[in-house]
């Protein structure tokens, strides 16, 4: 089976100290990227660890598609204890660092301990340097960006950074590169802040040589860029009016399913703003949106669909302009886009404000420096909902995304059993209802589908391979097994463990069965639990049988 290449760096901020540790039989079991991270982190941070504490681990990781040059493979994974769900968690961006990791000649970058001032963390093929950056406190990523270029010569595709969310340990504080791609989900921008590291560059000429089949990437990179797909000119909003009008686009925190002004904020409205391609590294599908407001001057990329839905019809804001104006802060800011308008949208609720674009984006700014209201918002809604006097949108504290499990059954089941909660990245399992694969409709045989796409996905998000090429129609099966040089059924059994690994993880910080739960009620859902347990071998309380991840993991301690 391919892999990464390359050893672990483990870098303790503490003590400005660097080694690095041989991982070639990790790497050879967990392929690179998520997988690869997710085997660290379970084996090295301590099951008791307090998310903001020195105790805990951030990683960076590649797999081995980013030493190619095939599209759909501009993206890179991020590893650890999440503040904002309290379990193990990966978060992957696009853009373009991957390659400038992969030039490092490590296959793993781990963060560790915490420092007693302000650090930017400067990882080559030549070693670590540490420099105390006090200058940087309070600053946004587009000054990170900017004093980088200053000071070291290093361009945006170098860094990954926080802003002032993460250093004022915002519970879904992310982390920036590129200045607009965000390691998004689950608040490890927040991590790092508590180790009081603004930011980590990478760079260097040491870049694995691995054997992959030219001919396949040659023929992935064509197709890329002669397909004729709407994603194309509107990335992911291209379906938002389609969802709206036959599914369900959550609108005024969640209470209603379908939003009037979907026009004003959809594929089209965004399209219009469009000014120019854009795309993640070597990828020739460039569905990236970098948009611009003429009359105001407004330049950013995206808003993509789960923003239109958090910042849009879920705060019953209907002008796209608004829309970009929120992405933007969250992106300036480091706040990922969906946690955080889902809970603008909570406070829209509790003070009937829906659709004041201005109250908005003045609670985004005061939710990253933790004022006013913005202390409590700041925790996010599973925290934050009893004050605010709504309900509680989130699973395992994870704020939902777009896709609604209320019409989207398999995708309702898959967000309660997600080890990282109401994600839809952990299985889009919505693709397959949306295309009429499956039924949307109840849980019927939807336990055995969410169990494979899990499996499926962790392998994806290990290798690592862009979700839009992985839709079936570019990077298929049989690529795959090209590429890696082993059996599909081998690669989903790696995918597997990795699920296993996170679950065992969180189960021994005492998540379980109560923790796959949903604010809504579906058919049979406790039947289709106890099918999902069955197929994957644990017990019954959703918990992983002592032993099982001995053979591969940290033995049950």
């Amino acid at each position: 089976m391919l892999h990464a290449e390359g050893p672990l760096l483990t870098v303790d901020v503490g003590e400005r100290e660097a080694s690095t540790t041989d991982i070639d039989d990790e790497l050879s079991q967990f392929v690179g990227g998520r997988g690869i991270a997710t085997k660290l982190a379970h084996d090295r941070i301590p099951f008791d660890a307090d998310p903001f504490g020195p105790e805990n681990r951030v990683y960076f990781a590649t797999g081995p598609y980013q030493v190619s040059q095939m599209s759909f493979t501009g993206r890179m994974n991020m590893t650890g204890l999440s503040p904002l769900t309290n379990g193990l968690l990966s978060t992957n961006a696009g853009g373009y660092m991957s390659r400038e990791f992969a030039d490092t000649g490590y296959s793993v970058v781990e963060i560790t301990g915490a420092s007693d001032e302000l650090l930017a963390v400067h990882v080559t093929d030549e070693g670590v340097e540490f420099e105390a950056v006090p200058r940087l406190e309070g600053a946004r990523t587009s000054e990170v960006t900017e004093y980088m270029a200053a000071e070291h010569g290093l361009a945006p595709e170098n860094i990954a950074c926080i802003g002032p969310a993460g250093e004022n340990l915002v519970r879904f504080g992310c982390v920036m590169t590129y200045e607009s791609r965000a390691f998004g989900r689950g608040g490890l921008g927040a991590v790092l802040g508590s180790k009081n590291v603004k930011a980590v560059t990478f760079e260097g000429d040491s870049r694995p040589d691995l054997d992959l089949d030219a001919e396949t990437m040659s023929e992935i990179h064509r197709t890329a860029a002669t397909a004729d797909d709407m994603m194309k000119r509107q990335g992911t909003t291209a379906g938002t009016e389609f969802i709206n009008d036959n599914f369900s686009l959550p609108t005024r925190y969640f209470s209603e399913m379908s939003f009037e002004h979907v026009a004003d904020i959809g594929g089209d409205a965004v399209e219009s703003k469009k000014y120019k391609k854009g795309a993640c590294s070597v990828c020739a599908f460039a569905c990236k949106l970098p948009t611009k407001d003429e009359a105001s001057g407004l330049v950013t990329e995206g808003p993509e669909f789960e923003t239109v839905m958090s910042f849009g019809s879920n705060c019953g804001v209907g002008d796209v302009v608004d829309v970009m104006q929120s992405n933007e802060l969250c992106d300036e800011l480091g706040l990922d886009t969906i946690s955080c308008g889902d809970t603008v949208a909570a406070y829209l609720a509790s003070e009937d404000e829906f659709g004041n674009a201005e109250l908005v984006h003045e609670t985004v700014e005061n939710i990253a420096y933790r004022e006013g209201v913005g202390d409590l918002l700041a925790e996010g809604v599973a925290r934050a909902h009893e004050e605010l006097g709504v309900e509680n949108w989130s699973v395992k504290g994870m704020e939902f995304a777009a896709h609604d499990g209320r019409v989207l059954n398999g995708q309702g089941l898959s967000y309660a059993v997600a080890n990282r909660g109401g994600d839809h990245m952990y299985t889009t399992t919505l693709r397959l209802e949306y295309d009429g694969v499956i039924d949307p409709e109840g849980l019927e045989g939807k336990a055995e589908v969410v169990k494979e796409r899990e499996d499926i996905c962790a392998f994806r998000d290990s290798a690592i391979v862009c979700a839009f090429g992985d839709k079936g129609d570019y990077v298929d099966e049989g690529v795959h097994e090209t590429l890696m040089g082993c059996d599909y059924e081998d690669l989903k059994s790696m995918g597997a463990r990795v699920v296993e690994m996170e679950r065992h993880f969180n189960n021994k910080r005492g998540m379980d069965r109560a923790d796959d739960v949903l604010p809504y009620d579906l058919p049979d859902f406790e039947s289709a639990l106890d099918e999902y347990y069955e197929l994957r071998g644990w017990n019954l309380d959703g918990t992983v049988p002592d032993g099982t991840v001995s053979e591969y993991a940290r033995a049950d301690d």
